[in-house]
């Protein structure tokens, strides 16, 4: 991913983030402008379920179960310092393991969390659907958003330990709203 930054944002400075503290605060790398010298945090999302496939949406993990109890997920966790996620999607690899191409785009997550609150996809109108649906494995259309071009709820109860709850987005849906954009 360094080698992407490197090519499509050349008026930044980039430094990958190795300390665990930092890591979990939603900063892997950080992005700092070589004229202004702004700073900006940058937390990086892989498909990595999805190898060799190209999918159109993300998953933005609203909440994960550890030890039987549900824990709040990444996405609207006010101890993040995250300006920005770097999703890598449409990961392909040439022999396992080794890595050959993906897509990389960037979301800013200021401008996510303030369009998903004007369209009241909030922490808690998110919390009132999955408590309806305390089983429900699968997906679950939003009367918030388009659920074929916008985004849906979608609860992997069966399929991953974590049992995580995911707001999946449609990813051209947000570069056209202005609040990603594509690198690769």
């Amino acid at each position: 991913m360094d080698v992407y930054y490197q090519n499509h944002l050349n008026h930044y400075n980039t430094k990958r983030v190795f300390d665990m503290k930092n890591q979990m605060a939603g900063v892997d790398v950080v992005f700092t402008h070589k004229q202004t010298k702004n700073r900006f945090y940058i937390d990086e999302k892989a498909q990595l379920d999805y190898i060799n496939d190209d999918l159109p949406t993300f998953a933005f993990e609203l909440a994960y179960n550890k030890n039987g109890t549900y824990k709040e997920g990444w996405l609207f966790d006010i101890n993040k310092k995250t300006d920005f996620y770097a999703l890598a999607t449409a990961i392909y690899e040439d022999e396992p393991s080794v890595f050959t191409t993906c897509k990389i785009t960037l979301v800013n997550r200021k401008k996510l969390c303030t369009f998903l609150e004007h369209r009241n996809v909030t922490k808690s109108s998110l919390e009132k659907y999955s408590k309806k649906t305390t089983e429900k494995h699968g997906k679950l259309k939003l009367n918030e958003l388009h659920h074929r071009t916008e985004g849906y709820l979608y609860f992997s109860r069966n399929n991953k330990v974590e049992k995580p709850i995911n707001l999946i987005l449609k990813l051209d849906f947000l570069v056209g709203q202005g609040i990603a954009k594509r690198l690769v």
